[in-house]
């Protein structure tokens, strides 16, 4: 009787250790496909509209895929690299590529472009003048401070012959490369984000649509000159080094340069922000 106890009580034992192993098989195997099936979190810092705006159109989209895209809304110019150099985000979108490049070489990093969305038409406007021909003799031209956008600035006053510049030798234009200035205008540098407010104390503003777009302008309707698309300042989708071949930012890329985002620029921004795919 005692061997027949002893039997049973092997034989309950062996069941209950199959049927807890057979249980941390399915777990086993639920994690894995949980694994699979987890979101990615991709952090993507940017500054203003139509950016912003463009990064919550394929937010939806992007979720499809397994991707959280968190829209980092930072408040200058110079954090968005920042941020991104020291792995605070995965990648950004509010610059130009000679903007990225200017900051790599300034900051021992490692930035790069993955792909272009949009030409921010530049433009110069200014408040009492119809015609650049109308600016007087020795006008305040205001110009963005960073060497990439002083590059761009008197880059496109040469394209519509306002001013001569010399051969370039380095890679941006200074204003030491003027050799020419007929009306003898002085470029007043200023930070980025206070091109805006300098449209009522200078005589002219070189700025892009976004910062055109509050005061009320346009390119189309109210710049005196415009640079168009022939050109290498399109605002471009931006990531490291180390990540730039993570399947995140491919598919981020793929939903940025997508149909729904053509048509979105096409219908509310028209050539203020031209598709650059």
């Amino acid at each position: 009787m005692k061997k027949l106890i002893l039997i049973f009580t092997l034989a309950i034992t062996m069941l209950a250790g199959c049927a807890q192993n057979n249980q941390g098989n399915e777990q086993t195997g639920d994690s894995g496909q949980n694994a699979e099936n987890e979101q990615v979190t991709l952090k993507v810092a940017s500054l203003i509209p139509p950016m912003t705006e463009i990064l919550e159109l394929v937010e939806p989209k992007l979720a499809e895929e397994g991707i959280d895209l968190e829209v980092v809304v930072l408040g200058d110019n110079v954090q968005p690299n920042s941020a991104l150099a020291n792995e605070e985000v995965d990648a950004n979108f509010f610059q130009h590529v000679p903007y990225m490049e200017e900051f790599n070489r300034s900051n021992d990093a490692e930035l790069v472009g993955i792909t272009p969305i949009y030409y921010a038409n530049y433009g110069v406007y200014a408040k009492d003048y119809n015609d650049m021909e109308e600016l007087p003799e020795g006008a305040v031209v205001a110009i963005a401070n960073d060497v990439s956008n002083i590059d761009r600035s008197l880059a496109l006053l040469a394209q519509h012959e306002v001013i001569t510049l010399k051969e370039k030798t380095g890679p941006y234009y200074t204003q030491a490369d003027i050799v020419e200035n007929p009306k003898n205008f002085k470029f007043e540098e200023v930070d980025l984000l206070m091109l805006a407010r300098m449209y009522d104390d200078a005589d002219a503003v070189v700025m892009t649509p976004a910062y055109a777009a509050p005061l009320g302008l346009t390119p189309k309707s109210d710049a005196l000159l415009t640079e168009g698309t022939d050109n290498d300042f399109a605002i471009t989708l931006v990531a490291r080094e180390d990540n730039k071949d993570s399947e995140a930012i491919k598919k981020l890329a793929e939903a940025m340069t997508s149909k729904e985002v053509r048509e979105f620029l096409e219908e509310n921004y028209d050539e203020t922000a031209i598709p650059a795919f």
